[in-house]
């Protein structure tokens, strides 16, 4: 009966603390806003620390002697040692996992092959449950003696990369441009920072291109990367670009609509030769040209298509190769045209650079191709190109009705006064040279990241 009676407390201990974790972790800790990593790691301990105390008073309230069991447990504890020393090295790494905080439960890891998010971090053990909806248990010594990779240790972004090789003899510019339209057309992809092509070299089998694409969505990486090669492979099949490795195909017989299709393809004219027609990049020599190809992308808008609404924050910077975009301001009783953006103009510079929502509606007005750069890539545009700087700063002061459509708003931000209005050259310059003063180079950005 004392046998008895000594396991039903210890019994009763243990499921005390258990039930102590789980009402600190589910209720109590909910109150000081802690994140889950650090309410479970907390509850953990408390709980530990409760069952060791409730042990020791159960042990001598029920005549347990430990000064007499001293030598025999000293005797027991050398072999217990020797035989449960991945036991003992487990317990002080879940301790070390919980204290440190470095892995929290709900972060997304790469551990070895595997890929999940942990669930649960015990004294012994972690459980990481996967992608496929497997759960896991790794001890924790094999955790904190191999890298582990955090993809959500400071913030949920990340980067996608895509690999692609196309054959020998393919336009490294048409290549670019599909790849950035790939990655322009998902909305999970960050325009800041851009994404980025790069050829990283002529290979035997062909040219080796890389995408790399910034999203705030990293625990969706997996189906980012699906769409993105779904859209490369459309954009590089439109354009007749071969990957490399790609067999000859004999077209014994073309429907009219395949041959409307590549005739379609064949007219649409590269990147490289519609950009140096725009009046900002006119003088542009080779190497700034693969430059700004590398910066955008095109998209082509049908009539009445709504590109952005009224009152959405900016996010691209847009150039009107051919059609025309109409900016409407709407209200509760009548929408109005307040003016249009034909062939050779741009917009979207002030929603970038004052951080302000678009004042209107922007509609095709018939249909129009426009040529789409992310707000990180317009403005090491602008830092690397004096001349285009100051061409949109001209352009934007000789357009008064646009700066009159975000007068409200920049003078509820405080951005505008009543003089700047008589000097609108004056007052985007120096708009423009504070905003890019509070920027890092591009060449910065890219060894951080």
């Amino acid at each position: 009966m004392w046998v008895l009676q000594v396991l039903l407390l210890l019994v009763a201990v243990s499921l005390a603390a258990r039930l102590l974790k789980r009402l600190l972790a589910g209720r109590v800790l909910l109150w000081f806003s802690l994140p889950e990593g650090r309410r479970e790691a907390v509850a953990t301990l408390v709980s530990l620390g409760l069952a060791a105390l409730g042990y020791v008073v159960v042990a001598q309230g029920m005549g347990l002697d430990f000064g007499a069991l001293a030598v025999l447990f000293g005797a027991l504890g050398v072999g217990v040692g020797f035989g449960l020393q991945e036991l003992t090295r487990n317990l002080s790494s879940g301790l070390t996992l919980l204290m440190e905080g470095k892995l929290k439960v709900g972060d997304l890891i790469e551990f070895g092959n595997t890929t999940g998010y942990i669930r649960e971090i015990s004294i012994r053990s972690t459980v990481i449950r996967t992608f496929q909806g497997a759960e896991i248990v790794v001890p924790n010594s094999a955790i904190t003696n191999a890298p582990v990779k955090n993809l959500s240790y400071l913030s949920p972004d990340g980067r996608v990369d895509v690999e692609v090789t196309v054959a020998h003899g393919s336009d490294a510019l048409a290549v670019t441009e599909v790849l950035l339209e790939a990655a322009l057309a998902e909305p999970s992809v960050l325009a800041d920072p851009p994404p980025k092509v790069l050829l990283h070299g002529l290979q035997g089998q062909g040219l080796a291109f890389e995408l790399w694409a910034w999203t705030s969505q990293i625990h969706a990486s997996l189906s980012l990367r699906s769409s993105l090669n779904y859209a490369i492979e459309q954009g590089l099949r439109d354009r007749q670009i071969e990957l490399a490795g790609a067999r000859q195909q004999v077209q014994l017989l073309t429907s009219r609509h395949g041959a409307a299709k590549d005739a379609e393809a064949q007219e649409r004219s590269p990147l490289r030769s519609s950009l140096p027609d725009h009046p900002c990049f006119s003088s542009m020599d080779e190497r700034r040209l693969r430059e700004l190809v590398g910066s955008g992308a095109r998209r082509f808008l049908p009539t009445g298509t709504v590109l952005v609404r009224q009152g959405e924050e900016g996010r691209f910077f847009y150039m009107v190769l051919n059609g025309a975009m109409d900016a409407i301001h709407e209200t509760e009783r009548v929408s109005r045209k307040l003016f249009t953006f034909d062939a050779g103009e741009f917009f979207g510079e002030l929603p970038l650079l004052l951080q302000v929502p678009y004042p209107t509606t922007m509609v095709a007005a018939q249909d129009t191709t426009l040529f789409v750069v992310p707000s990180g890539s317009f403005r090491a545009l602008l830092a690397s190109r004096p001349e285009f700087a100051d061409t949109v700063a001209q352009e934007v002061a000789r357009r008064s009705d646009v700066l009159r459509s975000y007068e409200d708003c920049l003078r509820q931000r405080g951005l505008l006064e009543d003089a700047d209005l008589g000097h609108p050259l004056q007052w985007f310059r120096e708009r423009l040279r504070r905003v890019l003063a509070g920027r890092p180079p591009l060449a910065t950005i890219e060894v951080e990241e």
